[in-house]
């Protein structure tokens, strides 16, 4: 998988993490990916939006990854200046990617297929509900994964712990762990 060079730098501090999920995922044959919170970059002068890579820009290597397996990517974002930012980013990956305004519980609540890679980062951990907020997202998709679905959970020991319990004492087992992330499959 060619595309995930351009993504291997010092800056993308979740690399290893995406990485070893794409990789896996492509063994798996995953092609429905979901994921809650977009990537927004970060501001530079007024009106210009740059990559922020301590972010991980995750809808980039998600939809390159759509792209690359001809799967789709639909992504999710309370804030419909953070859809625009990544469709900006993600443009020559339109047909790959659904965008969707709306609170990630909900748009969870209505998602009607079988999700085969879920990546929860829709609040950030410094937030006081963040823990909780990324545990209800779990607790509402459980029943829309299956047997050889994915979930990566961003910002670890920041938002996770709750996640992680729960879904360690529902089947899942941890696949993968980083600083940053935590990969999770049942």
């Amino acid at each position: 998988m060619e595309f995930l060079n351009k993504y291997n730098h010092s800056k993308n501090i979740r690399f290893s993490s995406f990485e070893f999920a794409i990789f896996e995922a492509q063994r798996r044959g995953l092609k429905t990916i979901v994921e809650t919170g977009c990537s927004r970059g970060k501001s530079k002068f007024f009106f210009f939006r740059k990559i922020n890579w301590k972010d991980g820009m995750s809808t980039m290597i998600l939809s390159d990854y759509a792209r690359y397996i001809n799967g789709i990517l639909t992504t999710c974002d309370i804030e419909k200046k953070n859809i625009n930012y990544a469709k900006k980013f993600v443009k020559q990956n339109k047909d790959f990617v659904n965008f969707v305004v709306d609170d990630s519980l909900n748009f969870l609540s209505f998602f009607e297929k079988k999700i085969d890679f879920l990546y929860l980062d829709s609040l950030d951990g410094q937030f006081k509900k963040a823990s909780e907020h990324q545990l209800d997202e779990i607790k509402i998709a459980k029943n829309k994964l299956h047997k050889n679905s994915l979930v990566l959970l961003d910002d670890k020991g920041l938002k996770t712990n709750l996640s992680i319990d729960y879904m360690l004492n529902n089947n899942f087992r941890i696949l993968n762990e980083t600083k940053e992330q935590v990969l999770l499959s049942f």
